[in-house]
């Protein structure tokens, strides 16, 4: 929908509210600033809305409800890297909540259809598309073992040093990046679209996107290369409308993630690396 900076403006607060309860959930891990921030964004959205919503409008504090719904149930697990399979069940109840309790409220509650997953878009990928998918697993073996390795994030994550660890890696790493594209992409990013322009909307999907990266164990100078991730993954969604082509470009990302993370944990069983 598109809207003019007059209409939008007003919204912005709220919104930046409630993606702001992102870095304090997962970056400083200050809760009661996370719980303050989601209340403050969705009451400021209703304050701002109350008799001027129409019927044809789509609903600011309904979406950034939904948003912060989903946050709050991210925030309620750890998010370090564990294999274990506690670990692993809290991981899949959680993050696998935290995308389908909005989009059932949004869908069966409030009767829209703002969280779809349009995971085929019928058109072939092109030269560029393809292009980028090889672009991504170079830039992934230049960047990522240095990042890893020389800032020690690599030790973020568990030591998977048998078969069985490095299987469960695999799938774990697979796992979350392909909900990444779910919540923040179809979910976050969609949400927000409905009300602010797509390169705000981007921006503020980010913020959210980053910080959640960022307590998975991306620290450090992480933010360099998460935010143009982040931001990156937005704009290819834009352009091709695709979750099945960003959950590709983000799965090759993850495979080089993988692959470090074993090669970092077991020095010379993966011999592919500069460093």
């Amino acid at each position: 929908m598109t809207r003019t900076a007059v209409a939008w403006a007003p919204s912005v607060v709220p919104a930046l509210l409630v993606c702001l309860a992102a870095p304090a959930f997962f970056v400083a891990e200050w809760t009661w600033l996370g719980w303050a921030l989601l209340a403050a964004g969705v009451g400021t959205a209703w304050l701002i809305e109350r008799g001027a919503v129409t019927a044809s409008a789509p609903s600011l504090t309904r979406d950034l409800s939904l948003i912060a719904l989903g946050l709050l149930i991210v925030s309620v697990i750890p998010l370090a890297a564990e294999l274990d399979n506690m670990a692993m069940l809290r991981f899949t109840l959680a993050l696998g909540g935290a995308v389908a309790v909005p989009y059932a409220i949004s869908r069966f509650v409030f009767r829209d259809r703002a969280i779809s997953f349009p995971w085929r878009t019928h058109r072939r990928w092109g030269r560029l598309q393809w292009g980028w998918l090889i672009a991504v697993l170079v830039l992934g073996w230049l960047i990522l073992p240095f990042y890893f390795i020389t800032s020690g994030v690599y030790l973020n994550w568990p030591v998977v040093d048998s078969p069985e660890l490095i299987a469960r890696l695999f799938v774990g790493v697979g796992a979350v990046g392909i909900w990444d594209e779910l919540f923040f992409i179809c979910t976050v990013f969609a949400l927000l679209r409905r009300h602010f322009p797509d390169a705000l909307a981007n921006v503020l999907q980010m913020i959210v996107f980053v910080s959640f990266l960022w307590e998975l164990g991306y620290r450090e100078w992480g933010p360099v290369l998460t935010i143009p991730f982040a931001l990156l993954q937005g704009y290819i969604f834009l352009r091709t409308h695709s979750l099945a082509y960003v959950v590709t470009v983000h799965l090759l990302f993850d495979a080089v993630v993988f692959a470090v993370l074993v090669h970092a944990h077991n020095p010379g069983l993966l011999p592919i690396f500069l460093i």
